[in-house]
């Protein structure tokens, strides 16, 4: 049975900060008992996957790397009316997808997302390698007390 409330990370791990969203979702994980009524899903790179995840809940709080002109290490929360998608598809796979589209197509199946929160982590680092940079692991507490704020908001 699903819970009300997912958080879901994003992110390829293999590609450095590209990964923060599943690594931040894993934290939580490890203290996952601390959150009941909360589903956390390391979603990495689910593309129409995450359409089922999200369905039918009345809180989506979404993790992921972003490119947003801010200092490298910076978390920004946005409403999914405050933020746009740049990302340019090569359409190889079908994991790949804009997490926008994913969205915009739930909402047309009328899948009452009540409230999507996304938290954009600007990487220092996106490159062939696992591991986050030093700078977003540095901010890794910050990361989870802001998340866990916003869970029991």
């Amino acid at each position: 049975m699903k819970n009300d409330i997912i958080v879901l990370g994003l992110g390829n791990p293999l590609m450095a900060d590209e990964g923060i969203g599943g690594f931040l979702v894993n934290k939580l994980l490890e203290k996952k008992d601390s959150y009941p009524g909360i589903d956390l899903v390391d979603a990495g790179t689910g593309g129409m996957a995450i359409l089922h995840l999200i369905a039918e809940r009345k809180k989506v709080i979404i993790i992921d790397c972003a490119y947003m002109g801010k200092t490298p290490g910076m978390m920004v929360r946005f409403g999914t009316q405050e933020v746009q998608s740049v990302k340019k598809l090569l359409h190889y796979s079908l994991h790949e997808i804009d997490i926008l589209k994913v969205i915009s197509l739930a909402r047309q199946l009328n899948q009452c997302l009540d409230e999507i929160v996304i938290f954009g982590i600007e990487p220092e680092k996106i490159e062939l390698r696992e591991g986050l940079s030093l700078t977003l692991q540095k901010k890794t507490d910050e990361y989870i007390e802001t998340i866990k704020r916003e869970m029991q908001s």
